[in-house]
């Protein structure tokens, strides 16, 4: 509908987590290259942010930049048992027929992983919304997959990401044995407001538009209302440029902004 007016190829600010559109500010650019390290390093990360902030899509594109060498089993849901959590990583793993005893099951989670190191592949276990984990065992078991390796090295990495509160969580004295495991806690902090005028301009040029579309005063209002949130920001561009194609304007401005701010409860 507006993509023609405007000029676009597709949707600038789709809330799906494609790494084409992942805008590398200071922050980002530094949790992907640590990301990066302790995975060629294949031991555990901890990777926090406010909802919204690109922690999904970092995952994404750090799963393009290592390329085949690495197997990526993505863990959306972790509200699971230990048990319940070996099993489905056992799957993630192509293992065909979970066993149902925690012995078994580590046995076939060990030969899996043993046989992708002798196919010159590292599996990369993903627990994202990990704050959501109920289970406490669950992080024993976490912690427990880094013992699959050999004299000189880890067979598997592990990225373990939630919102803030994981933080305090693992903050616990009875997550003492995994903390000693982490090689890497990183928090994903918003844009700042020079980085949210760099965002808008960026997502709008790898859709196919022109930097520019949002005046100055506009980005301002829009980095006050979203606090320099990625998914507040794609929402609160995405209709402004419903209302800019709507009123055939060529540049938004911050009225449009203030026209949308009631709608979206900002």
């Amino acid at each position: 509908m507006y993509k023609a007016y405007f000029g676009l190829r597709e949707k600038p600010f789709s809330k799906t987590p494609d790494p084409r559109f992942l805008f590398l500010s200071r922050g980002h650019e530094e949790a992907l290259a640590r990301l990066e390290f302790v995975l060629e390093e294949r031991d555990i990360a901890v990777l926090t942010g406010d909802i919204g902030c690109g922690k999904t899509t970092l995952s994404r594109a750090l799963m393009d930049r290592l390329g085949n060498g690495y197997r990526f089993c993505f863990i959306v849901n972790p509200r699971l048992n230990a048990i319940e959590f070996l099993r489905t990583t056992a799957r993630l793993l192509d293992v065909n027929s979970p066993a149902a005893s925690k012995d078994a099951l580590l046995d076939q989670i060990h030969t899996a992983v043993y046989e992708s190191y002798q196919a010159g592949v590292c599996p990369v276990v993903v627990v994202d919304e990990a704050q959501m984990i109920s289970d406490a065992e669950v992080f024993d078991e976490i912690r427990l997959l880094t013992n699959f390796q050999l004299d000189d090295r880890n067979l598997l990495s592990v990225v373990v990401m939630g919102q803030p509160e994981l933080r305090g969580m693992l903050a616990s004295p009875r997550f003492e044995p995994l903390r000693q495991r982490i090689a890497l806690h990183y928090h994903l902090a918003p844009l700042s407001l020079d980085e949210t005028m760099e965002y808008l301009d960026f997502r709008l040029e790898a859709a196919g538009g022109r930097a520019g579309l949002f005046s100055p005063d506009a980005v301002q209002k829009m980095y006050d209302l979203t606090g320099g949130v990625p998914r507040k920001i794609n929402s609160m561009a995405t209709n402004a440029l419903l209302v800019a194609y709507g009123s055939d304007a060529a540049l938004i401005d911050s009225a449009i902004i203030d026209e949308i701010r009631d709608e979206l409860m900002l």
